[in-house]
């Protein structure tokens, strides 16, 4: 895009990309050290409570995060598109986004995290995964680590310890079969997929699970920045 504005603040940008019109959502640093690319998942937007309190607090870091937001969901529409149309759209996304000159990290929550896996290039730095979900829940049988697998060494995974779609122990014990290790696997308490804000018991835990889940992702970032 010649004509697109500086990032700064807090801003939307439209994204023309080969599967439609997607949208990216900038809290951008006052003096960026890296950039955070994250996309949403199958069933929810980007208002995941994770990619919010990310987007909230990383820029106070001297990282900008920047929210991916599909184009069938920019479309309105309800059923998730083919994996050809997602990869498509959120490779335009990264090498707009790589025109900026930071070192760009990428992931995101549960599908958005099997698509920011299969994608996964230089000049990409690392990849920051919530919920990435092992297997359709109750279905084992149908593991997704091959997605996994081949970038495990240069991810950051967040992954709650009873999680229907493969919980912390299943998923890292998926990688050791596998014979490949993830660079960092933090178990998260619960139950859900994801740090999980339905209860009021889980609203009142919420602040600090995502203060802490902020910590591990900007460490993660800033170790592989040296």
């Amino acid at each position: 895009m010649g004509s697109r504005p500086p990032l700064g603040g807090d801003v939307i940008r439209e994204l023309q990309t080969p599967a439609g019109l997607a949208r990216l959502h900038i809290a951008a640093a006052d003096q960026p050290r890296a950039m955070l690319l994250l996309g949403h998942g199958a069933g929810g937007g980007i208002g995941a409570v994770e990619l919010v309190g990310l987007a909230d607090a990383l820029p106070a870091r001297g990282i900008t995060v920047v929210r991916f937001e599909q184009p069938w969901v920019v479309a309105g529409r309800r059923t998730l598109a083919p994996v050809a149309q997602l990869d498509s759209a959120w490779r335009a996304a990264c090498q707009e986004l790589e025109r900026e000159g930071l070192p760009l990290f990428v992931g995101g929550r549960s599908n958005g995290a099997r698509v920011a896996c299969r994608c996964f290039a230089e000049p990409q730095r690392g990849l920051v995964l919530s919920a990435f979900p092992l297997h359709p829940p109750g279905r084992p049988e149908r593991s997704r680590v091959e997605e996994l697998a081949p970038v495990a060494g240069s991810a950051l995974v967040l992954q709650t310890e009873g999680d229907p779609f493969g919980g912390a122990a299943e998923l890292q014990a998926a990688l050791s079969q596998a014979g490949v290790r993830v660079e960092r696997l933090v178990t998260l308490p619960g139950r859900g997929h994801g740090p999980d804000s339905r209860s009021a018991a889980a609203r009142t835990r919420l602040p600090e699970l995502l203060s802490g889940l902020c910590d591990e992702v900007t460490d993660f970032i800033q170790a592989r920045l040296v």
